[in-house]
């Protein structure tokens, strides 16, 4: 395994790190202030449309799709240091690079297993940044971390398929320009083995019975850049049948293909949030004096980050290592290295971002500082795509199937 980055990847590491420089990272008081003055929270701030148009033009778009035909063409490898960068502004970056979640997963389903009339109808805007999209699976009545408990149904009738069902914390639909939802959800719950009953269908947001109750607050934020995390009822909802991805009970199997590259996104994105921790320990470190000498020189203070370096640097190490696996022998075949970088990165890029909080006292919990809204975000992540307990759980499985 070599790590080293190659003349493409180095080539977009400077042209990304000189975009944050000088365009995202002095966004983002502007972002505030405009977001402040909006009709509605929800909607997108002007500095984002122009943060989107000045990352066209440098070409630095769509980056995370392997296929060249939809994206950039980069590998695994190639993407997880870009996606690390985008991690230091994890709020206005992604966006600005049409590399946000949900959209991306959802652009690379549509990528892999929509029709071609599908491709044309909904990928090619979403590539192009005029619409958004969400991402429809989790629901409030049942444990949705083992998703065959999925409850939604979706009923073939004639030429149509009706879904009933509630669902929330669903990514990104309280952005207005969220144009379209892919719901998981059970078209063969009786007959049908426990992991070919689902189903995914594409559901456009004006389709009659779609309705998006309220926001729901992750620690009490509400993501507006990524379009916040809503409560959706569908009730009888009615779609043509061409709005099937894929084929029937074919829903489980598209869920896991979307899940593996998202969490290497996810996992270097965090990677990029602890950096951005470190440096702020060390400038608040190095510019306040307690008890008599600056806070560099308190023992503990030294070994917070010192531990963070060592904690960081061994990350990236197993999320790269990961990445290469993907790329060289599959998805499949890394999936112990998967899992594995759910369960470490989003658990120890929690306690560098807790322990930034610590030494930045009173000013760590404020919203004049980024590290109380990137905690919440680190937070998240062991819940999302999969809580830790499920990941520890199949791991464990697998290691033990060894010893059997």
């Amino acid at each position: 395994m070599d790590f080293s980055y190659d003349a493409r990847t180095e080539e977009l590491r400077a042209a990304l790190l000189s975009f944050m420089a000088e365009h995202v990272h002095p966004a983002e008081q502007v972002a505030e202030e405009q977001r402040a003055a909006l009709a509605s929270p929800w909607d997108t701030p002007p500095v984002v449309e122009e943060l989107k148009a000045e990352a066209r033009k440098r070409g630095l778009w769509n980056l995370f799709l392997p296929d060249s035909e939809y994206g950039a063409g980069l590998t695994n490898a190639q993407y997880a240091p870009l996606a690390e960068i985008t991690g230091r502004s994890p709020q206005l970056a992604p966006t600005a690079l049409n590399c946000a979640a949900p959209d991306t997963g959802n652009m690379e389903v549509l990528a892999q297993f929509g029709s071609a009339a599908q491709r044309e109808r909904w990928l090619k805007p979403l590539l192009a940044g005029e619409i958004r999209s969400a991402f429809a699976m989790t629901e409030p009545e049942v444990a949705s971390s083992d998703a065959t408990n999925i409850e939604t149904r979706i009923e073939r009738d004639g030429d149509e398929y009706v879904i009933t069902g509630r669902k929330w914390y669903i990514s990104g639909a309280m952005n207005p320009d969220c144009a379209i939802f892919i719901v998981m959800g059970k078209t063969d719950p009786e007959g049908a083995d426990i992991r070919r009953q689902q189903s995914m269908v594409l559901v456009p947001r004006d389709t009659p019975g779609l309705e998006v109750r309220r926001a729901m607050r992750v620690f009490g934020y509400e993501d507006h850049y990524h379009g916040g995390h809503a409560e959706v009822l569908f009730d009888r909802v009615r779609v043509p049948v061409t709005n099937l991805i894929g084929e029937e009970g074919g829903g489980f199997a598209i869920a896991q293909a979307r899940l593996g590259p998202g969490r290497i996104h996810h996992c270097m994105r965090l990677i990029g949030m602890a950096e951005r921790a470190i440096e702020l320990m060390c400038r608040r470190a190095t510019s306040r004096t307690a008890f008599g000498k600056p806070l560099a020189a308190q023992g503990v203070v030294q070994e917070w980050i010192a531990d963070a370096r060592v904690a960081v640097e061994q990350l990236r190490l197993l999320v790269l290592k990961t990445a290469w696996l993907m790329d060289a022998v599959g998805n499949r075949a890394a999936h112990t290295e998967i899992q594995a970088i759910k369960i470490a990165t989003p658990r120890t890029v929690v306690g560098i971002l807790d322990r930034a909080i610590q030494l930045h006292g009173a000013g760590g919990l404020s919203q004049d500082l980024p590290l109380a809204e990137l905690w919440a975000a680190a937070r998240t992540l062991q819940l999302a795509d999969g809580p830790d307990e499920v990941h520890q759980r199949s791991l464990a499985r697998r290691e033990l199937k060894k010893y059997a």
